[in-house]
């Protein structure tokens, strides 16, 4: 019974994750930018997180001032630009496009952790990298596809995969000596300092004033695609094997391109399906348990 419950929670959490595509594209639709949904998302998300811990266990709010380069990391390299990196791909493209490119993260993952911390790049995490890399050339359009996809969104899509794969980067460091509710807390309060730089905020104060409609996308990306998301992988990940969360949360790309396709009208083909099933299955392969040796 737990792990039925952990199994849905953590299912729930990648669609949860998966929907962000409805938020982005109506706050672009009232003239918000990237750099904007990034601030408002953290506007949302970095109070609550706060004082969810505040109440929780107040103590694991203090942290050392040396380590606060970890959540520099964290915050605004693996937070802020990846928002921006992100929603800028799917304004400018296809939300299925900008889903699955940023599903390359375990890509960079597996290379800088090789060059970091020295983990082994084994045949199987070679055969999961071209898996990955001929997934993105079709997803792409660069075979067979009638969307051509520009040098620049290509680039700022492969760019939120490589921000997002660095949060886990990052947070390995942190999490060798903070609590995971600790990273993450700081990690958004970062964010926040970071989004309020390049987030125009006067300028999004006004449209807000003129657009009212802008609070209500804002608060449904910070807590249904932010907030709540995380607190059911959390609850979900203390309850079984971090390979099989991880596998049952690549249901988010699977629910963006889904989504991109039949809600918004955007282009499917046979590449671009095939595409997103090599990237999936990479992502599968990657997670596997590694059989254990006699």
């Amino acid at each position: 019974m737990k792990n039925s419950k952990a199994f849905f929670s953590v299912l729930l959490s990648g669609m949860l994750w998966g929907i962000i595509t409805i938020f982005i594209k109506n706050l672009s639709r009232l003239d918000v930018d990237a750099m904007q949904i990034s601030l408002i998302r953290m506007v949302v998300a970095a109070p609550l997180f706060t004082l969810f811990l505040a109440v929780k266990d107040k103590s694991k709010l203090k942290i050392k001032l040396k380590d606060l380069w970890i959540f520099v990391g964290t915050g605004i390299v693996s937070v802020v630009l990846f928002n921006c990196a992100y929603f800028y791909t799917m304004i400018k493209s296809e939300a299925s496009i900008a889903v699955v490119l940023l599903y390359t993260s375990p890509v960079f993952i597996m290379i800088l952790s090789a060059i970091l911390f020295k983990e082994k790049i084994t045949v199987r995490k070679l055969v999961a990298l071209a898996l990955t890399f001929a997934g993105c050339v079709l997803v792409a359009g660069l075979i067979g596809g009638k969307y051509q996809l520009k040098p620049l969104i290509l680039l700022t899509g492969l760019a939120s995969g490589l921000f997002y794969g660095l949060y886990t980067i990052f947070g390995r460091v942190a999490l060798k000596k903070y609590d995971t509710l600790t990273v993450t807390v700081y990690t958004f309060i970062f964010g926040l300092i970071g989004s309020l730089f390049i987030g125009k905020p006067v300028e999004t104060i006004t449209e807000i004033k003129a657009t009212p409609e802008i609070i209500l996308w804002g608060l449904g990306i910070g807590f249904f695609c932010t907030v709540l998301p995380y607190f059911f992988y959390t609850w979900g990940l203390q309850r079984m094997e971090s390979g099989k969360a991880a596998i049952i949360v690549a249901i988010e790309p699977m629910v963006g391109a889904v989504l991109g396709m039949a809600v918004y009208g955007e282009s499917v083909s046979a590449f671009k399906i095939t595409g997103i099933l090599l990237i999936l299955t990479a992502i599968i392969i990657l997670n596997l348990p590694e059989k254990s040796k006699v």
